[in-house]
């Protein structure tokens, strides 16, 4: 059961200041129920520094919608609007103002259409697009960004971990070590993302997986201070757990003690008829000491024994152990796929805060707001043109070609389908003279990305579990070529604009950019 200030601070009252202030403004102006449109997406995806993504996994949504679904303003969080005063010591928030959110200030009134959690995604593309009352729709903003851009940033870095591990097992354990309560998040994400299993028992339970873990230094310590040994504590883990005996062997000795100790406890267990699990290698140079590992294990008769590394591990460092273990092996005669196929990898501080790259930029933009019956396109202007959205109801879409790759993203108005061309152009986001065009016949597939999500508040989408939304995950890192899952230097993945989208967003350029103080748009831009 929460607290009252956990309900207080984790409830509707969790946004930025100035979501309610302007909410004020457009209550004060008449326009807090006036339709509008945002859109969520991202600017480039995460840049780690040494080594850059080339797609991002979409996630967070069911948390978001759950959190909309909960949110209300109970008599306390209006409290603490009421008590709230300016520098002149007058209410910032109007007693008429509180009366709205009091009767009206829910997210009911709003409609999403989103891209389901799991898939493959790309700057640009609206991930989620929220329509509804200018206020709500404002309010709900800090709240989006933070459910969504957190949880695509973990799946999308657990993705590129599994992509560097090569199919091997993945367990996150980042809860020691990760942002607070987030970290709870960061495991569904990690789930999403690639990770098989876990160590936070809580949202293991949640999500119908069993939580992973072997044992401390710490044990190991607390035998040696009472006068035991390593060997002692590893025989007393082993008489507890005789079927789920996994030995952390780095506490003294690694090859000098550690392993030698485990393989008489697991020859022990294997006497009284149980099959020992593994090991874990937690400290020094894991290539190194995992090829010796597993040459001391075959060598005792435990072949298929599990080597369980961590310490610090993350996409780039996991690629370097598999590379290591590969040309170690050539060099010296070793089975290197035989080392690597019973590798398992721990990964949590790395994972967890997303090292390199702490934060997904996602925004969320007014697109268009509904005027004298119809919709009128809104766009901030820069001057960094990559930083200028694209206006307007919109529709997202992924072209596959012939090879059943995804080849493109496509944006375009709401009443175009680049299945009903003949012919595709597509246009750079920015640079007028960059474009291309495909024959309809050279797409094998069309595919709309966006789902309808909310109506009016009401759910109309199924969420799928988490074992189904890894599914669409791996089929769409499938779907990719190659070049764009490379941990260093990408290639580029296009997300391009259809003809008629790329007039409308240029018209509306060219008005904001002409435009004086109190000058109309012309009809044009309001089309």
């Amino acid at each position: 059961m929460k607290t009252a200030q956990q309900q207080l601070a984790e409830g509707i009252l969790f946004t930025d200041e100035y979501q309610f202030t302007m909410a004020q403004l457009y209550f004060r102006l008449g326009l807090h129920e006036k339709p509008a449109q945002f859109d969520f997406f991202f600017r480039d995806t995460p840049d780690y520094g040494a080594h850059k993504a080339g797609y991002c996994i979409n996630a967070g949504l069911e948390w978001l919608i759950d959190w909309m679904h909960e949110a209300r303003f109970r008599r306390q969080d209006l409290d603490c609007l009421r008590g709230q005063t300016g520098r002149s010591g007058q209410p910032v928030f109007s007693a008429d103002f509180l009366s709205w959110l009091e009767k009206h200030g829910s997210f009911d009134g709003l409609s999403m259409r989103a891209i389901p959690e799991g898939r493959v995604v790309h700057p640009n593309v609206p991930l989620a697009v929220v329509t509804g009352p200018l206020a709500t729709a404002q309010i709900l903003e800090t709240a989006l960004l933070n459910h969504l851009n957190y949880q695509t940033l973990i799946a999308t870095k657990a993705a590129r971990i599994r992509e560097s591990s090569r199919g091997q097992l993945i367990i996150e354990f980042g809860a020691r070590r990760g942002h607070g309560k987030g970290v709870t998040a960061a495991a569904r994400a990690a789930l999403i993302g690639g990770a098989d299993f876990s160590s936070n028992v809580g949202i293991s339970h949640v999500l119908g997986y069993p939580p992973k873990g072997t044992h401390a230094h710490s044990m190991v310590q607390a035998f040696l201070a009472l006068g035991m040994t390593e060997l002692d504590a590893f025989r007393a883990f082993a008489a507890t757990y005789p079927d789920d005996c996994v030995l952390l062997v780095d506490t003294i000795d690694t090859l000098g003690s550690g392993i030698p100790n485990a393989i008489k406890v697991f020859e022990e267990l294997k006497r009284k008829g149980h099959k020992p699990v593994g090991i874990r290698l937690d400290s020094g140079d894991l290539a190194h000491l995992g090829i010796q590992a597993a040459r001391m294990l075959d060598e005792a008769g435990f072949p298929d024994t599990t080597i369980v590394l961590s310490n610090e591990l993350d996409e780039l460092s996991i690629w370097q152990i598999m590379t290591q273990i590969g040309q170690e092996g050539a060099r010296n005669g070793l089975d290197a796929d035989h080392i690597t196929r019973r590798l398992s990898f721990g990964v949590g501080t790395r994972l967890v805060t997303s090292a390199g790259d702490p934060a997904l930029k996602g925004v969320y933009k007014l697109v268009a707001l509904r005027r004298d019956a119809r919709w009128v396109p809104a766009m901030k202007l820069s001057d960094s043109p990559s930083k200028i959205p694209n206006p307007g109801d919109k529709r997202a879409w992924r072209l596959y070609d012939r090879r059943h790759k995804a080849t493109a993203d496509l944006l375009s108005t709401k009443d175009e389908s680049p299945a009903d061309m003949p012919k595709i152009v597509l246009r750079h986001m920015t640079e007028a003279s960059l474009q291309r065009s495909l024959n309809r016949k050279d797409i094998l597939e069309v595919e709309p990305l966006q789902q309808e999500i909310l109506k009016d508040g009401r759910l109309v989408y199924e969420f799928p579990d988490i074992e189904a939304i890894r599914g669409v995950r791996q089929a769409d890192t499938d779907r990719l070529d190659p070049g764009v899952k490379r941990l260093m230097n990408p290639h580029i993945y296009h997300v391009s604009l259809t003809e008629k989208m790329w007039q409308l967003k240029q018209k509306l350029i060219a008005s904001m950019r002409g435009a004086v103080p109190g000058k109309k748009l012309p009809p044009q831009a309001r089309d």
